[in-house]
């Protein structure tokens, strides 16, 4: 069964991304981190043959990275987003990340996959409550894992898990910051020691 990796990506535009990281430190200096992280993160992990990637985008015409293919976001609040785009697909895992969180890298993905060999969906927490990736087997069922959600809290995460109601099992990967304010970004470049030429691995 094919393995599928699905990026949520909003089209780099001024003014139109990052709102809460544009109130701290500018419109362009967050349409600037915004346009690159999402470069180097679409670079980093489609050109990996261990799974198909995809970009689920927004936000108009583009000139997205790479030759990736493509869908535009469904409508509704991220978990229905999110719930449509996970139904979507023939059989196999599908996990899905954001594209503000410029730490991660394949071999995160490849563990992801790997736990939905043997459980039913998987986890990446970030370090404000929500989650940096999220996956699901989709067999035998499919959980309807998004709502109810209090998305941009502290609660997503606690959330979402809930919804697994006990008959699901899950496992966690690694708690990766994701960049929404300045604080956060702070909080990520000391972790990096810089700014985003140091951000990320390679395996």
């Amino acid at each position: 069964m094919k393995k599928r990796l699905v990026i949520f990506a909003k089209a780099p535009r001024l003014g139109q991304v990052k709102s809460r990281l544009a109130a701290d430190i500018g419109l362009v200096g967050a349409l600037r981190f915004q346009a690159i992280a999402l470069d180097r993160m679409v670079r980093r992990l489609a050109s990996n043959p261990r799974w198909e990637t995809l970009l689920a985008v927004t936000g108009g015409p583009f000139r997205w990275p790479m030759d990736v293919r493509r869908m535009e976001q469904p409508r509704g609040d991220l978990g229905q987003r999110m719930d449509k785009v996970m139904r979507g697909f023939g059989p196999g895992p599908v996990v899905i990340v954001g594209s503000d969180v410029p730490d991660i890298s394949p071999h995160h993905i490849d563990e992801a996959f790997r736990i939905l060999g043997r459980r039913d969906a998987v986890f990446g927490p970030a370090d404000d409550g929500g989650y940096w990736l999220v996956g699901l087997r989709r067999r035998p069922a499919h959980p309807a894992l998004f709502a109810p959600v209090r998305w941009s809290t502290e609660f997503a995460l606690a959330d979402t898990v809930a919804n697994l109601k006990g008959r699901y099992d899950h496992q966690m990967l690694e708690t990766l910051i994701d960049v929404d304010d300045g604080g956060s970004l702070r909080r990520w470049r000391e972790r990096n020691l810089g700014g985003l030429s140091g951000s990320t691995r390679r395996d």
